[in-house]
């Protein structure tokens, strides 16, 4: 794959929770933009299909959730990524957002590669808690093959025993010649899955760390869901970074 040297930063927060949240964090996001003149992508999802509980808060979902990223692609000029979980999610999601994430737990699902490789947007996989580097190689041929754009590569941790994860920073330049950028996911990799009792614990303290350690291994980009109240997050928050940190880290991050 033909790599791209410059660095993206992928920022948002977890779930679409609110308007005002989504202006809240785009706004920041172009202030460090051009402050630090960087390429940014904001993240939010319109659905979060794979949480812990059923009870558990999932977002306002498609239709709503599309048009409000299309709002703050319009007016905060950002690029925009979100996730889709079911191949007819590909479509409508194809008209509105730059960059298609596929979850950890569905990146072998081959329907679901195949739709997002259609829309000719660029596809971004993360690589399953269960999977090696070399594993990855076999998703981003499913999306290469269907005729897609650009294959990225997300690493976000593997499963270690139970509830915890570890990561093996030597999967980013196993992944390299996969994908046109191997992208470090710096909050998922802190997560403690469904170690919290029907949710999702974490520890946010270890995400500066997670993000300088994939600098030192040569990532591409980094993937950082933030929150100005992370504590209050409706999903996702123990291991959010409070958005009034992200600045400083994205200039560590950014600094040659």
């Amino acid at each position: 794959m033909d790599k791209i040297n410059r660095p993206v930063f992928i920022a948002g927060p977890c779930v679409i929770e609110s308007r005002e949240l989504l202006d809240t964090v785009a706004a920041e996001l172009v202030r460090i933009r051009e402050q630090l003149g960087i390429e940014v992508v904001f993240k939010a999802s319109f659905d979060k299909a794979n949480r812990t509980s059923i009870s558990s808060f999932r977002g306002p979902g498609l239709d709503q959730g599309l048009e409000m990223l299309a709002d703050i692609g319009s007016r905060y000029g950002l690029r925009l990524t979100t996730d889709i979980h079911e191949p007819w999610q590909a479509g409508p999601v194809g008209q509105v957002i730059d960059i298609i994430q596929i979850p950890a737990f569905l990146c072998r699902q081959t329907d679901l590669l195949v739709a997002a490789a259609r829309t000719g947007k660029t596809v971004n996989i993360k690589k399953a808690q269960f999977l090696s580097a070399a594993d990855m190689k076999y998703p981003a041929a499913k999306v290469v093959e269907s005729g897609g754009g650009e294959v990225w590569l997300t690493e976000r941790g593997n499963s270690f025993g139970y509830n915890n994860l570890v990561v093996d920073f030597r999967n980013i330049p196993d992944m390299a010649p996969y994908a046109s950028r191997v992208i470090m996911d710096c909050t998922h990799s802190v997560q403690r899955p469904g170690g919290a009792g029907g949710s999702t614990g974490g520890d946010r303290r270890f995400v500066p760390a997670m993000a300088m350690a994939a600098k030192a291994f040569g990532a591409d980009g980094y993937f950082m869901e933030v929150h100005p109240d992370p504590d209050r997050a409706l999903s996702d928050g123990p291991n959010m970074l409070p958005l009034t940190e992200l600045a400083p880290l994205l200039e560590s991050l950014s600094a040659h």
